[in-house]
């Protein structure tokens, strides 16, 4: 078979609760000290987020790096409160400790993100929902 069209075969990793907690603590741990590359590698190719407030999607790792570029803030810390696991999922509440750039103003935000491992263990999907869309949030982590 010409090496063209020949799929990669990843190994499945079936993810004990804690590892895919641990993960997702390294992967906050990355984001508060902005290194992003380091999220990008935990992250499959073909990784979607999907923003919230209905803000769409950002689509593959390449523009979920430029997209994590802060321009809208000097700083920002991700604390996550809570983390619940189902399956190959997990719900996280976080708060964002944040300071504007350019404004200094600084604010806390708080959220739902709902993070989907693949088979081969990387992050293929991440869901953000604000505080106030918790149901949404509850509902999308128990389909």
């Amino acid at each position: 078979m010409p090496a063209s069209t020949r799929a990669t075969i990843l190994p499945v990793v079936t993810l004990t609760d804690e590892e895919m907690i641990d993960l997702l603590r390294r992967i906050h741990a990355a984001l508060n000290r902005s290194d992003f590359e380091a999220v990008i590698a935990l992250a499959h190719p073909d990784i979607v987020i999907a923003r919230a407030g209905g803000m769409g999607e950002v689509r593959g790792t390449a523009a979920i790096r430029d997209w994590m570029e802060p321009d809208a803030f000097e700083s920002q810390v991700l604390e996550p409160l809570e983390y619940r696991v189902a399956g190959n999922r997990v719900l996280v509440q976080v708060i964002g400790h944040m300071r504007g750039a350019g404004s200094g103003i600084e604010l806390d935000i708080r959220a739902w993100t709902l993070w989907t491992f693949g088979p081969d263990g990387r992050v293929t999907r991440v869901e953000v929902f604000l505080d106030h869309e918790e149901a949404e949030a509850q509902r999308a982590f128990a389909q």
